[in-house]
């Protein structure tokens, strides 16, 4: 993931009144004081939101890229669905300055993603620039537990925290021995198709594939060596490495792949091995990497015949109850598990 920081105006303002009346530790050890009662969290990017709606919805300032559209604020709690588009601290499309953060009036920064020393450079600079604490927490998926608890810490909501971090222990213990099965059996060789196109992935190694690997599955997308992140492919391509699943976030890309002569070619597409991965609120698989990806971890392992599908409908239901803040029915369930289980 790469992240930097953009703030359009020059480290001059002060920050918010100082409240600090205790230190916490974020993922890199730093101790960062933070006021006594946390009310009001600026994220630095779409993963960090999403982290924070799922422990704390009513300390959101607002959604860093775009408020959740429609469908999926059906999904969500209304309240925080309907907060503002606030900016982004750090990504590509950098749009937040320091006016626009110190106008939230946040008590602290949150940032959630990788934790190299340049990014706990960027975090230090961000509090220089801001005067805010800015924590920064480890997007690794193993670490999501750790990060609950971490942030339950950081925002004093620890019964909260715990009990999200155990639901994920278990979700990520239960994808480990799926992906052992999987090693036994023989691991599905899998390309993820990113745009209506299918012309983007994330290659092996990248955060935006990381569950797909986790799950026990290999990812064909091979760059130079080194190489992470999202690449530009082309179908010819991804025809000479034959993937025996495809997995998309984009229902165009399936229109497209099941007409086009070379996706047609594809092992995976003429066994009808072409899942669309829900999205909605947030993407399955990546899109963004945060949390949200502990549902791909459930439904991969159902995908590739290695859990039971039955039982997953009700685990979706009870996920979206706990994390997302709202119930949702058992239509909405079904339409979002419809295009996502293939014939395999």
């Amino acid at each position: 993931m790469r992240r930097r920081a953009i703030l359009a105006a020059p480290a001059l303002l002060a920050g918010l009144p100082a409240r600090a009346a205790r230190d916490v530790a974020d993922a890199t050890g730093r101790r960062i004081p933070v006021p006594d009662r946390v009310t009001r969290v600026f994220p630095a990017g779409p993963p960090a939101a999403i982290l924070l709606y799922t422990l704390a919805p009513d300390l959101l300032a607002g959604w860093p890229a775009r408020p959740p559209r429609p469908h999926e604020a059906a999904f969500m709690d209304p309240a925080a669905a309907a907060l503002p588009e606030v900016g982004r601290l750090t990504g590509r499309d950098n749009t937040a300055n320091l006016e626009a953060v110190l106008a939230q009036r946040p008590d602290l920064v949150l940032d959630y993603g990788s934790v190299a020393p340049v990014y706990v450079q960027l975090a230090e600079r961000v509090s220089a620039q801001t005067g805010l604490p800015t924590v920064l927490l480890d997007g690794a998926l193993q670490k999501i537990p750790e990060t609950y608890e971490l942030l339950g810490a950081v925002l004093d909501r620890r019964e909260a925290a715990a009990r999200r971090a155990g639901v994920a222990d278990g979700i990520i213990g239960e994808a480990r021995e799926a992906a052992a099965q999987l090693a036994a059996r023989g691991r599905p060789r899998v390309y993820y198709a990113r745009g209506p196109r299918g012309d983007q992935t994330g290659l092996r190694g990248s955060i935006n594939a990381e569950i797909i690997e986790f799950a026990g599955a290999e990812n064909v997308a091979v760059g130079p060596p080194g190489a992470r992140g999202l690449a530009q492919v082309g179908a010819e391509q991804v025809l000479a490495w034959d993937p025996d699943w495809i997995i998309t976030l984009d229902p165009a890309f399936v229109r497209h792949a099941t007409a086009d002569p070379i996706w047609r070619a594809t092992r995976a597409v003429r066994a009808g091995r072409i899942v669309q991965a829900p999205n909605t609120p947030f993407g399955w698989v990546d899109f963004p990497p945060s949390v949200n990806r502990l549902l791909g971890l459930m439904w991969l392992p159902v995908l590739f015949g290695v859990a039971p599908a039955e039982g997953l409908a009700a685990r979706v239901e009870e996920f979206h109850a706990l994390y997302y803040h709202r119930r949702p029915s058992g239509e909405q369930v079904k339409g979002l598990l419809a295009p996502a289980l293939g014939r395999g």
